[in-house]
């Protein structure tokens, strides 16, 4: 059994991924997964450096609120590979303890994302909403407090893991708000036929008129799904590019792209190639 680290406690979207982290890799579903929480991404990610967890789930990227910008920088600065790739849907549900109707409810707890991701419902029953640290940190709370006339918003899990009953399904204001995770690994993930292929890289360009066009021409034949720039921590406004795009580094027109790519590049570090997410979990 795979031990997968994952930022949070057990309910959170991010154990999801992490219970999904060996399909994601086409890795054999029998090799079974213990997902292991973190509290933070710094941690999650030492935890497979230091060989306590085999694979960790980090939060990439969300539909709605955009780039996961704490998680994106550590990248660089690990020694960890990208195998697969993660689409989480987030649900969220509207829950108390049991027992207790939607109209005794006067306030609310989640994590801020969640309470702004769930505005309307908030506003049309008129309750408080208290941010906390975490959605299904906010459920373990509830059930452990009893608070009176509280709820939270949190998974369907969450309300399974900490006996809480589900009032209302699905309250968040927009039905396509999807997570990206990234399955990080010690180890590269090998090539297999008939499998579609991201790679994830990150490169800095010399400070030179020209020298980040160049560079991104070296894959005008190739399909970037996604280019973000980040400051670099030791060099003052000069910045690292992170970069995904369609193919494997194994694939002739991938190694010509990355060839010409080093001719402009000052840095170049592969984070990995890994199968295509083609359904959300």
């Amino acid at each position: 059994m795979l031990k997968v680290a994952f930022q949070g406690i057990l309910g959170a979207n991010s154990e999801v991924a992490a219970l999904n982290a060996l399909s994601s890799a086409n890795l054999p579903q029998d090799i079974g997964v213990e997902p292991i929480g973190f509290e933070g991404f710094a941690q999650l990610l030492e935890s497979v450096e230091s060989g306590v967890c085999d694979l960790a789930a980090l939060p990439i990227e969300n539909s709605l609120a955009g780039t996961v910008i704490p998680a994106l920088d550590l990248l660089f600065s690990n020694d960890l590979y990208a195998i697969g790739e993660v689409l989480v849907r987030v649900r969220h549900q509207f829950m108390s303890l049991p027992g207790v109707p939607l109209e005794r409810i006067t306030k609310v707890y989640s994590h801020p994302q969640a309470l702004a991701q769930c505005a309307g419902f908030i506003q049309q029953h008129g309750l408080q909403a208290i941010p906390s640290y975490d959605t299904a940190g906010s459920a373990q709370d509830l059930a452990h407090s009893r608070e009176e006339g509280a709820a939270c918003i949190a998974s369907a899990r969450a309300a399974q893991l900490y006996g809480l009953e589900v009032l209302a399904q699905d309250i968040e204001d927009e039905d396509f708000n999807t997570t990206r995770f990234l399955i990080l690994s010690s180890t590269h993930s090998p090539k297999k036929e008939g499998i579609s292929y991201k790679t994830s890289m990150v490169f800095a360009v010399r400070n030179q008129p020209g020298s980040l066009v160049s560079a991104l021409n070296s894959f005008a034949g190739i399909n970037m799904t996604k280019l973000e720039s980040r400051p670099r921590r030791d060099r003052p406004w000069s910045y690292l590019f992170y970069l995904d795009f369609e193919g494997h580094t194994e694939d002739a027109n991938v190694q010509s792209a990355l060839a010409q790519l080093l001719n402009h590049a000052s840095i170049a570090k592969v984070l990995g190639s890994y199968p295509v997410a083609t359904q959300t979990v």
